[in-house]
């Protein structure tokens, strides 16, 4: 029987968006049955208060036990604004739950010793830093890490607006170039932008998707088949 993952979102956009995230699955994870769990406005409700609070970290929550009810094997939760309410998720289900940004913050904390968050949602930018100093803690090192927001980014890609988006993230990258080694992407929506932010900056540029999604592969392939 195909092992079967859960992927936790926090809006409708993200899986009308970000179709890239489906392909690496069709590439990374073949043969694993994929199932969405979604909270349609949870993340307009993050970024309404500007902050993740009780209620949006029970809802969450919600989210994960009703996957773990499905008989999933692992979650791979797709928002970074919700990072911390992951933590709290853990301990209240036995199914082990991926952060999409784990792997990439992993990767970030071994390479560089002061490290860029670049975001074009505010509060995307304070969990993905602190992920980052978490996986350093880990590893008994204590980066730099500068977040960098790309104010209006976001709202011009929801409305429309790809070319100013983009323009406006490529600003960012090299406002904050010179004072890092390492840049690393809060947002899945700016995945694509990786090679064109390197060439402009002369720095590594990580994103967390197709980390994210290999460190599921490795996880599932270590687990027994299904029976």
């Amino acid at each position: 029987m195909a092992k079967r993952l859960a992927v936790l979102h926090t809006s409708l956009v993200f899986i009308s968006v970000e179709t890239m995230i489906s392909d690496l699955f069709k590439e990374l994870l073949p043969g694993v049955q994929i199932v969405h769990f979604v909270d349609s406005d949870l993340l307009a409700t993050v970024m309404e208060a500007g902050q993740v609070t009780p209620a949006s970290v029970r809802r969450m929550c919600y989210l994960a036990q009703a996957a773990e009810a499905s008989g999933s094997d692992l979650m791979l939760s797709a928002c970074s604004s919700l990072g911390p309410s992951i933590d709290v998720a853990r301990q209240l289900v036995d199914v082990p739950i991926v952060k999409i940004d784990d792997a990439m913050a992993l990767a970030a904390a071994k390479t560089a010793s002061r490290i860029g968050v670049l975001a074009t949602v505010p509060t995307t930018l304070e969990p993905t830093a602190a992920l980052i100093r978490e996986k350093a803690k880990e590893l008994g090192k204590a980066p730099e890490v500068r977040p960098h927001l790309c104010v209006g980014a976001f709202e011009a890609l929801m409305s429309g607006q790809r070319l100013r988006h983009d323009a406006m993230v490529l600003e960012g990258a090299r406002a904050l170039a010179p004072d890092v080694e390492l840049i690393a992407l809060a947002q899945a929506s700016m995945t694509r932008l990786a090679p064109d932010l390197e060439r402009a900056t002369g720095l590594d540029v990580l994103s967390s998707p197709r980390l994210g999604i290999e460190q599921v592969r490795r996880l599932l392939d270590a687990m027994p088949a299904r029976a």
